[in-house]
This record gives structure tokens, C-alpha cells and sequence, in this order.
């Protein structure tokens, strides 16, 4: 099938840069001698997902229930969900653990981890549960040298549950863009994660696992001793905000929303395409960054970028695309003629992969055409 066989919009995933990405995070992590988890949420598709094993990785983590259910029906066991545990979800979580799955869930607070033991002793239920700790103030997490810690550890060793280990994620590694600042994010990470587990092994505490990880932190961590594992999503597409972060370049994006020119409004040098934020979302992550890529960068057909053309702005099905080369914007027409296929670039490739339900891969034939392979099914909910 060819691309132009394809109804726009629709998600492309370039099967060689994938699997280029798959295989550099998973070289990275076998040289510096750790476990590799990757996070599905980032793609939500099971082949995408064997891909990863197949390269070596062990377990998966995910961010929903359904995301571990659906990916334990296809046989995948080691699963931590790597989202804070609340008491509602434990019935949900138990019922995975009675079919068999080896599913780990996370705690932060006190009353997180006495809803779990209290469930776990009433259910019978032989939890496994790593402690969330905050290394960078981004997000969740107790702090490494609070006495919750170790109180919460002394709550989860205990009765039918293991506590198992501890996990941290460096989120604000995106803010980065310098290799001298991400060495030193992941420095951080590492060493603040590795300190909770020797504070809980030194009050007599189990922490078998110590899980640090982010994109930006695995691909820039020069030192991983004490780390047993490392956890990371978006490299497997990569996106512009990964490229601001400088962790990947545009060409090694994987994931692309293909389109087709629908009009023009001549005197503004537009372009208009039907790939609105619908189709890309409404994430603007690069905003904020050294580059604003708008709601994304376009690109030819074939990949190819097209340097000064911009997915500038977005309406619910309708998107806009502004070009600086043009001696007159009304020779917008003449270059990007109406039914013109296009690639865009995401800025967040978890956020634009949830807008479809299925990926179509993009091979290329030795004649150097892009040609559709494999379409692969995408699943939501909770």
C-alpha cells in the first residue's frame, strides 16, 4: 500500500528509526550493566512493545491499569505501575495479581501505604510495592532523608506484603538542554534514589530494586552504581521536545501525523492541512523551549524536513502551515498545491499517538519510496 492509499490524518511510525531508537536506549543500558523497563505509555501497542523485549528489555512499566491488563493478556508478567496507589484501585489491582500477573505498585505517603496493607490483610492479597521518591522536586515522591521514608517502609514490611525496592523519576530533566545539566540531573537522580535504599537497608528495611530513569537522564547518565534498573517512554518515537532538550535530532523522530493540503489563504501565505490539534493535540511542550515548534514541523511525504514550514497554528480539525521561503505568500499555492501529503513532526509523542487508534508503519522499498507496512492497533482507557 502506498501512503497516498491512506485516509488523513494518520499516525506513521518510520519503522527503521524505530527500531534504531529501541536498540540505542537498550545498548546504552547493557553497557552501563542495568536492567532496561521501558514505559508503554508512550505507545500503548503491543508489537511496539515486543520490539522493546526483543532488544532486551526486561518488564514494562505502565501508567494505567488498563495499559497492565491489556499488556498481561498478551503475556507480558513483569509489570510495575508506576502511578501512586489509591484505595479504590486496589480491587482492580488485586484482581491482576489472582490471574497470576507480577504486577509492583508505588506508595508516597502514609495513608497510601496503610490502605494498601489494610486491603492486603483483610484480601489476602501478597502486594508487591516500591516506595516513590522525590529526587528533583518535580512531581511526586518522598523525600530521600525524610522520616516518612522510613516509616513508610516500616508500614509496607509487613504481613502478606514485600516492600520491594524504590523508584524516582527525573521529569525535570525536560527543563534541561546542556549535556553538562542533564549529567548532572542524572547524577542527581541516581545518587538521591540510591540514598533512600541505603537509608532503608541501614534500618534493616528489603529494597531489592532501585528504578531511576526519564529519557533525557538514561541517555545521559555517565555513572549507574547502586541503580538495579533504569525506566524511560518517549525515546522509543522521540519528539521536538526531546530534539530542545538535545537528547535526539529531528531525523531521529519515528512517529509523524501524515496530511493532505485541503486549501490556502493566499494573501497570508497559508497552507491549510487537515491535521488540526485534534489530530497533533494541544501540547505546545515546545513553547517554552529554545525552538517553539508551534504544533509541529513539517515535513515532505518522504520525511524529508521542510526547514521553514510550520505547523503555526490549530483549529479542532483544520491546521495552518506558515512558511518563511516564499518571495511572495501567494506562491504558498504553487509549492504546497491542494492534495499535497505531508508529514508532521510531534511535539509530544505520547500526547499525539493518543489521538488514534492504530499506528500505520512505514518501511522503505530499495527504491528508496516510502510504502505502508504493518498497521498496529492502539488501546485506551483507565
Amino acid at each position: 500500500m502506498r501512503l497516498q492509499d491512506l485516509t488523513t490524518p494518520a499516525a506513521l511510525i518510520d519503522f527503521a528509526r524505530m527500531q534504531r531508537n529501541v536498540q540505542r536506549m537498550q545498548q546504552r543500558m547493557n553497557q552501563l550493566g542495568v536492567s532496561f523497563r521501558p514505559h508503554v505509555k508512550t505507545t500503548k501497542c503491543i508489537e511496539l512493545v515486543r520490539e522493546q523485549i526483543t532488544a532486551g528489555a526486561k518488564g514494562i512499566t505502565v501508567s494505567t491499569l488498563k495499559e497492565a491488563e491489556q499488556f498481561f493478556a498478551a503475556g507480558i508478567n513483569d509489570i510495575l505501575y508506576a502511578v501512586g496507589m489509591v484505595a479504590p484501585k486496589l480491587k482492580q489491582t488485586a484482581a491482576l495479581i489472582n490471574k497470576g500477573c507480577s504486577l509492583k505498585i508505588i506508595a508516597d505517603s502514609v495513608d497510601s501505604a496503610n490502605a494498601i496493607i489494610e486491603f492486603s490483610n483483610q484480601n489476602k492479597i501478597p502486594f508487591e510495592v516500591w516506595i516513590e521518591i522525590d529526587t528533583d522536586g518535580h512531581r511526586s515522591g518522598v523525600k530521600p532523608e525524610s522520616d516518612d521514608l522510613l516509616t513508610i517502609g516500616r508500614i509496607l514490611h509487613q504481613g502478606m506484603v514485600t516492600l520491594g525496592g524504590v523508584m524516582t523519576h527525573a521529569g525535570s530533566s525536560y527543563d534541561l538542554n546542556t549535556p553538562e545539566a542533564l549529567q548532572s540531573m542524572a547524577e542527581q537522580e541516581r545518587s538521591l534514589c540510591v540514598l533512600a535504599a541505603t537509608r532503608l537497608r541501614t534500618a534493616g528495611l528489603p529494597c531489592k530494586n532501585v528504578s531511576v530513569g526519564s529519557t533525557p537522564t538514561a541517555l545521559s547518565a555517565k555513572n549507574l552504581q547502586g541503580v538495579t534498573e533504569v525506566r524511560a517512554g518517549v525515546y522509543v518515537f522521540f519528539d521536538l521536545v526531546m530534539a530542545n532538550v538535545g537528547v535526539c535530532t529531528p531525523d531521529d523522530i519515528a512517529l509523524s501525523v501524515l496530511t493532505t493540503v485541503i486549501g490556502h489563504q493566499k494573501e497570508k501565505g497559508w497552507a491549510i492541512v487537515d491535521a488540526g490539534w485534534m489530530a497533533m493535540s494541544r501540547d505546545r511542550g515546545t513553547q517554552k523551549q529554545k525552538h517553539d515548534y508551534g504544533y509541529g514541523q513539517v515535513c515532505s511525504v518522504d520525511g524529508v524536513l521542510l526547514d521553514d514550514c510550520q505547523l503555526s497554528s490549530a483549529n479542532q480539525e483544520h491546521g495552518i502551515i506558515s512558511t518563511t521561503g516564499l518571495e511572495s505568500k501567494e506562491d504558498i499555492s504553487t509549492r504546497l498545491p491542494i492534495g499535497t501529503q505531508l508529514r508532521i513532526l510531534p511535539n509530544h509523542a505520547c500526547a499525539t499517538g493518543a489521538q488514534f487508534p492504530e499506528y500505520h508503519t512505514v518501511v522503505t522499498s530499495n527504491g528508496g519510496v516510502p510504502e505502508v507496512g504493518p498497521t498496529w492497533q492502539r488501546f485506551y482507557g483507565w
